[in-house]
């Protein structure tokens, strides 16, 4: 299974946080929308998915397959809650997925990196810079590169910049 890890940074390489005063960009929200359709799913924190879901209810994911990461989380209608990357990677697999797209947050993207799970990145990078952020961290005990091959660079819109890289394994 091809694991995509999808992600909106900022210019200055931070997590970028949304708010109701800060909502995702809509380009970059289009393009994930897209994404999670093609992939017929998406992986995601409680906290993230929470976020997402906003006033509840389906919104635009009411045929693609939600599975929140959560070592705590009780049980959300129509998700799959599972406990490691390792679960949600199976889960899918068993429903016959071919893909899976790793949508967030910071904890479940570092930790998919950290076990060597993930196949691809997207990054959106949006135009703004932030004083404070959450980072990808591939590896917080030693300093080392991960290579990666450029997949394809365009604009989204709105000064949204996407990048997509293969991890090198």
């Amino acid at each position: 299974m091809k694991t995509i890890l999808w992600a909106t940074m900022t210019a200055n390489g931070n997590y970028a946080q949304s708010s109701p005063d800060n909502p995702p960009k809509k380009e970059a929200w289009a393009d994930f929308v897209t994404h999670a359709s093609a992939a017929g799913n998406f992986i995601v924190g409680r906290r993230t998915f929470e976020a997402m879901r906003g006033g509840g209810g389906p919104g635009p994911f009411g045929e693609v397959d939600i599975v929140v990461v959560s070592k705590h989380a009780a049980d959300i209608p129509g998700v799959k809650i599972v406990r490691s990357p390792q679960e949600a990677l199976a889960y899918l697999r068993q429903k016959g997925h071919r893909t899976a797209l790793i949508s967030g947050g910071a904890d479940v993207h570092n930790s998919f990196l950290g076990q060597g799970l993930v196949d691809e990145v997207i990054f959106n990078v949006a135009p703004v810079m932030e004083g404070k952020g959450l980072n990808l961290l591939i590896d917080q005990d030693h300093y080392r590169f991960k290579h990666v091959e450029l997949l394809g660079c365009r604009p989204l819109g709105g000064g949204v910049v996407q990048l997509h890289y293969a991890i090198a394994r």
